[in-house]
């Protein structure tokens, strides 16, 4: 088994390539995102439970709007922290079939692609002044993935918010188990 960086491993065999990315190894801010999430809550939940002693109509409509944007911001932030503390990608080559995973809680649907309807196998580079880019790989959002194939008209990307170092070592590993077969 190699490993690469703290967060990536992966199984070579002769007709199976493994691989296994954890999304994070930081402790420290794991526990910051909790505590972001347990304020966010009792946030929303008390300006829940003052929607019913306002009076007021236009009072009410500002909440029931403001309620929204929490909802759809504690359904982010709850996904995240899930995904940062249960969460893995899997994706495996066996038998001329790339399977992928990302899996949450030992659960997860695995996608198949067969290897001859597969390409234009990148590297996903990123740019230092680039807002998105660095959003996409700070460690507060689900995403950031450095790796894509296409399949079938399909974007698949993979890898995420893994370094520069590591996605060009992934990338070269896979290139060669794909090609070294050929």
């Amino acid at each position: 088994m190699k490993v690469i960086g703290n967060r990536i491993s992966i199984l070579k065999k002769e007709d199976l390539l493994s691989i296994v990315i954890l999304p994070t190894t930081d402790k420290k801010k794991l526990w910051l995102m909790f505590f972001w999430l347990f304020a966010w809550t009792v946030c929303g939940v008390i300006v829940c439970i003052n929607y019913f002693k306002m009076q007021d109509e236009n009072s009410k409509l500002f909440l029931i709007i403001y309620l929204s944007f929490w909802a759809y911001f504690e359904f982010k932030i709850a996904r995240t922290f899930i995904w940062k503390k249960n969460g893995k990608e899997k994706l495996w080559i066996q038998n001329d079939i790339i399977y992928y995973q990302r899996e949450t809680n030992k659960k997860g649907k695995i996608k198949e692609f067969n290897l001859d309807l597969i390409n234009d196998f990148k590297l996903i580079e990123t740019s230092n002044v680039s807002f998105s880019d660095n959003f996409n790989q700070s460690f507060w959002v689900k995403g950031g993935e450095r790796l894509e194939f296409f399949s079938q008209g399909r974007a698949v990307r993979f890898g995420m918010q893994i370094s520069d170092e590591e996605a060009r070592t992934l990338f070269n590993e896979i290139n060669k188990f794909i090609f070294g077969k050929k």
